[in-house]
């Protein structure tokens, strides 16, 4: 049977930080994030693809308010902004990688899965919201936002005097058509699912699926998607080919091998910010716990070459 992988994109494969966001840039840079990942397919690897929507997200939110406020268009809530995201960006990523597996001479189905994951409506997190959402507001706006929606507003960490709606970020608990995602990817289709991090629901005493106004974090629920499909292997796409300790320090160097211990006494130790290489590193810490062979943390064009990427495995225990 072939390896099976998850492989969790990171927001700049879909779009950089100094671009407009024009369907061409974004399509280009999906092109060349993908290409990279035909060498897995080459040598044998049943995949299932994950993909951030951060950026994305925020401009359906910014959308949303332009037309409520032109037009008195409706607005639509969070969750549904989140299903838009996974349908347009997985479209994208499904007709690229199309295309990339055409200019390599070869042929199969690329699926989408618009993909909802339960959490807990008690989770700690709805109590603390710290993930930033949609756009920049003056604090007026956001008073009278709060007033109005009940939308909570932190500092704008980007723009002086702005500020910007915060949703919590509850733990996963299931995904939804896991089990399908899983038969499908075993039968040789790439199945692309829990798009920036799932669609955030629960069940209420009825049974109902419900919806919360939040959003799961996408590495978080791609480990959880990995473990209970029992996929082999778990990458993580990011933009540093390696895990660095002290970085941007004069002291920096590469962590290439790293033990669940040794993972976790530098997480202890502060060496990985919660803003960017700390959830991953979680992420991939957890799924080797729960039986994953390893965890691979590197940037998009290193694949190919083993001699990049950070290894995350319990074979490095000492």
């Amino acid at each position: 049977m072939n390896k099976l992988a998850v492989v969790a994109l990171g927001g700049n494969a879909l779009l950089r930080g100094t671009q407009d966001g024009t369907i061409e840039e974004q399509e280009q840079n999906t092109k060349d994030t993908l290409e990279n990942l035909i060498y897995l397919i080459k040598e044998g690897y049943s995949l299932v693809i994950s993909h951030g929507n951060g950026p994305q997200v925020g401009n359906i939110l910014m959308r949303n308010d332009a037309g409520f406020e032109n037009y008195q268009i409706p607005q639509m809530p969070l969750d549904v902004c989140v299903a838009d995201s996974q349908g347009g960006i997985g479209y994208m990523i499904e007709r690229m990688l199309r295309n990339a597996l055409v200019d390599h001479h070869m042929v199969k189905d690329v699926v989408t899965i618009v993909t909802q994951v339960v959490v807990s409506k008690d989770d700690p997190a709805f109590k603390n919201p710290t993930k930033r959402v949609g756009r920049s507001y003056t604090k007026e706006q956001a008073d009278e936002l709060n007033k109005t929606k009940g939308w909570i507003f932190k500092g704008d960490t980007k723009v002086k005097d702005g500020y910007r709606r915060v949703v919590p970020s509850p733990e996963p608990i299931e995904v939804f058509n896991a089990k399908s995602i899983e038969t499908l990817a075993r039968q040789g289709n790439i199945v692309i699912a829990v798009g920036g991090g799932g669609i955030p629901v629960y069940y209420d005493e009825k049974n109902y699926v419900r919806t919360l106004d939040a959003v799961i974090d996408k590495d978080n629920a791609s480990s959880l998607l990995a473990t209970i499909i029992h996929a082999d292997e778990f990458y993580i796409l990011t933009d540093v080919p390696y895990i660095y300790l002290d970085y941007n320090k004069p002291t920096q160097r590469i962590a290439e091998f790293l033990s669940v211990a040794d993972a976790k006494k530098y997480m202890a130790e502060g060496q990985f910010a919660e803003g960017s290489m700390g959830p991953k590193i979680k992420a991939a810490i957890r799924f080797v716990e729960n039986g994953g062979s390893k965890s691979v943390i590197t940037e998009a064009t290193k694949l190919e070459d083993r001699k990049y990427g950070s290894k995350i495995s319990m074979e490095y225990d000492k």
